[in-house]
């Protein structure tokens, strides 16, 4: 077993976006188990843009580390309930190690043709959001043609994913570079990608891609993105709201409210924002409706892996920056 634990902590509060700086890398000696206690080698830890909003107000500390989901490996326990070698899902993450208890852990199951990644991807939160966002908000119908902002990050590429499977008509995302966009179009298997980085103004772009409009957005970064969605979704169209990256790194400064918003009047419009932690009773219909798709390889899973723990803030500052395509996920396999 080893004796040590290494963890990352917020040194400081960045201004805008996140710097290796603001972190700092600490380890210290892994306690004496409590009764019940249970001790969990990390084995892949997530990174989120809710990160980001949380380095911003405080609190994120938890356990060892930082708190987010992870997946490890039991390592030794006094609860009879769970036993050495059981992949584990848990909220200690950030860190080589986690000294848990029952409840604050989930035991996975272990699917042919599942990988284990994908509990933190399009089996985790993330997907779980995408789904929440598509069946309960959103309401989406099989043929109804869907916009869905930062398409190629891990909720976007889980929400086209999960859309097809639905049976979704049109899909139309948008993504900061030409290459990506080309990815979303040959791989992942968007109808439209947008390259909002692009000098064609966003909402002109989203006109010529959905010359007949849309149903649905799924909006994952507010702002420029959300105003687009509205001028050209149809009559009684559906937003659902989950993210705003557009903002995460100047959350005092909100941009101002798009300017067709009263179009949501006109149109009959309906803009439902919701957090996936709200839904979590969803958790067992998502997974067996999901779980045969990837299994039969029907769905890919979509995410973008950093080797070493080392690695962990490298990674994050890189998502944040749309380094990745599909969930970004870090591996500690060698490590502990």
């Amino acid at each position: 077993m080893t004796a040590t634990y290494q963890a990352i902590h917020q040194a400081r509060r960045p201004e805008g976006r996140p710097t290796a700086a603001d972190f700092e890398f600490v380890s210290g000696p892994i306690p004496e188990l409590p009764p019940l206690g249970i001790l969990v080698q990390n084995l892949a830890l997530s990174v989120d843009p809710y990160m980001r909003e949380a380095m911003h107000w405080g609190g994120w500390e938890k356990g060892f580390g930082l708190e987010g989901r992870a997946l490890g490996r039991v390592l030794a326990s006094k609860d009879p309930e769970i036993t050495e070698g059981t992949v584990v899902f848990h909220r200690h993450s950030w860190a080589t190690h986690a000294v848990l208890t029952k409840d604050d852990l989930r035991i996975l199951p272990v699917t042919d043709g599942v990988p284990l990644t994908a509990f933190l991807g399009i089996l985790g939160g993330t997907g779980l959001t995408a789904y929440v966002g598509l069946k309960r908000i959103a309401k989406l119908q099989p043929g109804e043609d869907l916009f869905i902002s930062a398409a190629g990050g891990g909720v976007g590429t889980a929400a086209a994913r999960i859309a097809r499977v639905m049976g979704a008509g049109r899909l139309i995302g948008s993504t900061g570079s030409p290459a990506k966009a080309k990815h979303l179009i040959e791989h992942v298997g968007f109808d439209a990608a947008i390259d909002y980085r692009a000098a064609t103004p966003l909402a002109d772009q989203l006109s010529a891609a959905a010359p007949d409009g849309i149903d649905v957005y799924f909006d994952n970064v507010g702002g420029t993105h959300l105003e687009a969605a509205i001028s050209v979704l149809r009559h009684h169209g559906r937003i659902a709201w989950c993210g705003a990256v557009s903002q995460y790194d100047d959350l005092e400064n909100p941009p101002a409210a798009p300017a067709n918003l009263y179009d949501v009047v006109g149109n009959a419009l309906r803009l439902e924002g919701f957090l996936v932690r709200d839904h979590l009773d969803a958790r067992e219909e998502f997974e067996d409706f999901l779980i045969p798709h990837i299994a039969s390889g029907a769905v890919p899973v979509d995410e973008t892996v950093v080797h070493g723990f080392g690695r962990t803030v490298e990674a994050f500052i890189s998502m944040l920056g749309g380094g990745n395509v599909g969930k970004m996920v870090v591996t500690l396999e060698d490590e502990g």
